[in-house]
């Protein structure tokens, strides 16, 4: 049994192995969420969203998320409930601005009528919402778009409803990370957080000895370092994991056979 979970590890260490190695990201989630307001729908027309990332980050300037694009009904997204609107990896560092761009099938439903909203052109190129966040690296990091519905729309009082979007963003960690260093670099260690019988991360030395296992949820935890061939498996219990933080275990020590 116990060379079946060894051979095991060892080929979910090769498959870690093509990985990039230094990766030394955070991993960004936009979501979207709506303050109720006096109507029967009110539908926007998402087709884009960016994060501004300032000068120190080497990803700097805007960055596009993968997102779901379409035709949101912000009145669906009240008292609590939210959608994901993409996510993206970034390297760590400060973030300043999320715009979101919206398309023109945007739409107002009221008194069973169903309206037109129409986008002012100053804001045809996206709609800029203030963030200002730093972001550590193996971090998961959650930005809620607040769409305030009864504050954006605007009636002219000529039977025609303008959409100037009044957004709040909320920005909160949503998990830990751990980090440190295996001597010697050479063990190269397949490395797992561990939860009672469940691996919660894994991930792999570099060439330097260096690791991060990435977004795990506050708790305690086993890391299990299974090294190649030569060197002494190694699990380190009660590493303590607390949120919006990485935990640093320095230097593991891996002996040789």
């Amino acid at each position: 049994m116990k060379k079946s979970i060894v051979s095991l590890l060892a080929i979910v260490a090769l498959f870690f192995a093509s990985c990039d190695s230094d990766d030394r990201s955070a991993r960004l989630q936009v979501w979207l969420t709506d303050a109720p307001g006096d109507y029967e729908e009110v539908k926007v027309d998402i087709q884009g969203v960016e994060i501004h990332a300032e000068g120190g980050n080497p990803a700097s300037g805007w960055q596009s998320l993968e997102i779901n694009k379409g035709v949101y009904n912000l009145l669906e997204l009240t008292n609590g409930l939210d959608t994901l609107l993409g996510t993206i990896e970034l390297p760590a560092g400060r973030i300043s601005q999320v715009r979101l761009v919206l398309g023109d099938n945007n739409t107002l439903k009221v008194d069973g009528e169903t309206y037109d909203l129409e986008t002012p052109s100053g804001q045809q190129s996206g709609l800029k919402v203030n963030v200002q966040q730093e972001l550590l690296e193996g971090i998961t990091y959650k930005i809620l778009l607040d769409f305030d519905a009864a504050k954006s729309v605007v009636n002219t009082g000529s039977g025609a409803y303008i959409l100037k979007p009044v957004i709040r963003s909320v920005t909160e960690a949503t998990s830990g990370a751990i980090n440190g260093l295996v001597d010697p670099a050479a063990s190269t260690p397949a490395i797992y957080a561990i939860d009672g019988a469940d691996t919660i991360a894994t991930t792999y030395s570099d060439e330097n000895g260096n690791f991060m296992l990435r977004g795990i949820a506050p708790g305690t935890y086993n890391v299990h370092f299974i090294p190649a061939s030569g060197y002494q498996t190694k699990i380190v219990e009660d590493v303590l994991v607390t949120l919006g933080t990485v935990t640093n275990m320095q230097t593991v020590t891996i002996q040789s056979e």
